[in-house]
């Protein structure tokens, strides 16, 4: 290899390393909490980025008047469920399912009117016209529940904030008018969530 090539191609491993680890100094700062649950956490200098598919952290008071009870956003477009205890010594984000469509999608107010361990299935009227083959039940506990471990039953009929066994839907437009999580970060909004907790879909 002559002196020219040798200068190239260390041009080019150089400027090739570079944008690497520009890139990687663009990345978002996540964090992990000890309890498993999804965290963003600041970049230097204080300033939080968001990622690739907008999950970002927000503030409570851009959406709540109060977190009285504490207060649940979903935001269906970046497919983030936040959560603010009601002392606001607490806040967590996930990522979530959405539903299929806009014609599934309901947003709004309302709130958390009864929490389930191990929720019973049963498919609403609509999708059992639009999918006659699904079971008419699915106990609790079940493997192949839609609902996974926990749900949180909305004052909307038929509306839930639950988990699911099927990781492969979190992150997509794939539920019927739910908002999913995996099983672990709804097991962790149940026991931090109350009847009564504020939620607001945008």
């Amino acid at each position: 290899m002559t002196a020219e090539n040798r200068k190239s191609l260390n041009r080019r491993l150089f400027l090739s390393g570079a944008a690497a680890l520009t890139s990687a100094a663009a990345m978002p700062a996540f964090g992990q909490a000890l309890d498993g649950s999804t965290e963003m956490l600041p970049a230097a200098g204080g300033q939080v980025r968001n990622n690739v598919s907008s999950f970002r952290m927000l503030e409570w008071q851009n959406y709540f008047d109060n977190t009285r009870n504490g207060a649940i956003l979903v935001d269906i477009t970046s497919r983030a469920l936040h959560f603010w205890s009601e002392d606001q010594s607490i806040y967590r984000l996930y990522p979530t399912s959405v539903p299929l469509s806009e014609e599934l999608t309901r947003r709004g107010r309302t709130e958390v009117v009864e929490k389930v361990v191990n929720p019973t299935w049963r498919p609403t009227p609509s999708m059992r016209e639009r999918n006659p083959e699904w079971p008419e039940v699915v106990e609790g506990g079940s493997p192949d529940n839609p609902l996974g471990t926990r749900a949180l039953y909305l004052s909307w009929t038929y509306y839930r904030i639950h988990g699911t066994h099927d990781t492969r839907k979190i992150g997509r437009r794939s539920s019927n008018g739910c908002v999913g999580l995996y099983n672990e970060h709804i097991q962790e909004l149940f026991d931090m969530a109350k009847v009564g907790t504020q939620v607001l879909l945008i």
